[in-house]
Order: C-alpha cells, then structure tokens, then sequence
C-alpha cells in the first residue's frame, strides 16, 4: 500500500495512492500517527480498501507529509561510503546520530524556505523507515519486523548553522521546511530490497546526486537496532539512513540553494518530491 496525505497544513486528511490516483480514507481512518500504527491500523487500512468504494481526492489538492508528525526524526550521518569520502571525513566505526525537529516536517512539494541569516542551505536526498511497533534493545536479526514502511526524504541542512555554531548538527537539520517527506510511505511488502534502490536528485534540471542504497556503511537492521538501544522508538518515529555523494558541501567550490531553485529527488518505488526554493519571510 501507499499512504499519502492531504490539505492544507495542520488539517491533512489520509489518503491512499493506486493505480496513478490518490484516495480519499478519511472516513474509515483518523490519521496516520503513533495510534495508527499501533492499532494494526495498517491491517485495517488494507480491509477498507479491499471492501470500501473510495472516493478519489481532487488533484489540485495539496500533498503533505506522508505520515502525521512523529515524535521523533532520526537521522544518521556520513552514512555512503562515497559521501563520507566527498566530505573528506572518515568512515564511521558506529552511526552518526542526530535529530531533526518535527516542527521541519513539510510537505513533499512545499517550499524549502532559506532560514533568516542563511548562506548555506543544502539539500540531501534520503531513504527513509517508517517504525512500525513500539522498539526497544531490538536485535539486529529481528529489526526489520519493526518496519512498517519506507519514504522519500530530502534532509535539507544548513551547513554553518550545522558545522560552524558550535555544538551538535542538531542546530542546521531542523529549520522550518527542512523535512519534506513523500509523497507516500509505501508498505515495507512492496519493497523487495531496501539495500537495492537507486536513488536521486537534481537541482535545476542538473543531476546532483545518483546514486544506490547499496552504497550504505551502515544497513537498515543495523540503524534500527542501534537506535534502539539508545532510545525506544515508538510507531511512526523516522529513521532518515543518509544522504549519498553530490551534496552542495561536497562540491569545489561548494553549491547552496537560492531563492528561485528548484529541487527535484526520488527512489525506486517511492515517487518524487519536488520543492521550490524561498527566501525567509517574517
């Protein structure tokens, strides 16, 4: 299945996209949030759209995020071979560990908005799972029954806010907009390997960023599994698995988005998102 979600901000509704149409399930299900996916929401969601005659959503619709805000973001850092390698950093002995805030959680073809003060704002194309069940010290050899899906994520980061303010990355990951995700949360069933998706992104019809997930250091059982242990994860929490080489960091000299930009990204089986690049505004 895919989940998908629309309106305006702060009033989604769920939806579900077969078939090249979006549907509308809000009148068999509230949202897709911790509850959902506690309460075998995912089992049920599969009955309504066995049996229900669903109503199709308006394409002038807004998409939002793929799944209602989570309590947690987690992301890991300097997780491609090739991407630590452009960075001139070191290969990771453990996963680099680090939040975004959910209030950076947008919509998959929202504008990225320059924060205030920004000169270095980059974009980061990221396979991202979706928990599906409480997790606590999971082992790695049971961590996948704890997915309930996978999305696309753009992990757009400020990179002085990030590297140069002192402290943790914490400080350039969650701006206002830096978390587009969608635009579906597509059911872990319909992904035969998550170790094996091309994915991709390109700014201003340039390709940036082209790359497979068969390039992690670090697999999905080993990040799910390692956060785990850290801190329980709780159904709907996102774990964002890295950004692969062609970053604007990476580049000589370095690229960063500007108003007027446009970011276009995808991965096998997840769609694309496409986001349009602002200035802040008060």
């Amino acid at each position: 299945m895919k989940l998908m979600r629309f309106g305006k901000e702060g009033q989604e509704k769920p939806g579900v996209h077969r078939d090249g149409t979006n549907f509308d399930v809000s009148a068999f299900i509230k949202d897709y949030d911790e509850s959902f996916f506690t309460h075998q929401g995912l089992e049920k969601l599969a009955q309504v759209m066995a049996k229900e005659k669903l109503s199709p959503i308006d394409s002038k619709e807004r998409i939002g995020s793929a799944i209602a805000r989570p309590s947690k973001i987690l992301c890991i850092g300097l997780n491609y071979a090739k991407h630590a390698k452009e960075t001139g950093a070191a290969i990771p002995t453990e996963p680099i560990l680090f939040m975004k805030s959910t209030t950076s959680l947008t919509g998959p073809f929202d504008h990225i908005i320059i924060p205030k003060n920004s000169e270095k704002t980059d974009w980061e194309v990221e396979l991202a799972v979706v928990i599906g069940k409480k997790a606590s010290y999971v082992s790695e050899a049971a961590a996948m029954d704890y997915v309930a899906g996978y999305v696309l994520h753009n992990d757009v980061s400020e990179r002085a806010f990030q590297l140069e303010r002192g402290g943790t990355w914490d400080k350039g990951k969650g701006c206002d907009s830096f978390a587009p995700l969608g635009p579906w949360m597509v059911t872990k069933d319909e992904i035969a390997n998550p170790h094996q998706l091309r994915l991709w992104l390109n700014l201003n019809g340039k390709m940036m960023q082209d790359s497979n997930t068969d390039d992690l250091i670090f697999n999905i059982p080993q990040l799910i599994s390692y956060c785990s242990h850290f801190m329980t994860l709780l159904p709907g929490d996102v774990i964002s698995t890295g950004t692969p080489a062609g970053v604007g960091l990476g580049f000589s000299p370095n690229i960063y988005l500007k108003p007027g930009d446009v970011v276009e990204l995808g991965i096998d089986g997840l769609g694309t998102s496409k986001q349009t690049v602002v200035a802040y505004q008060p």
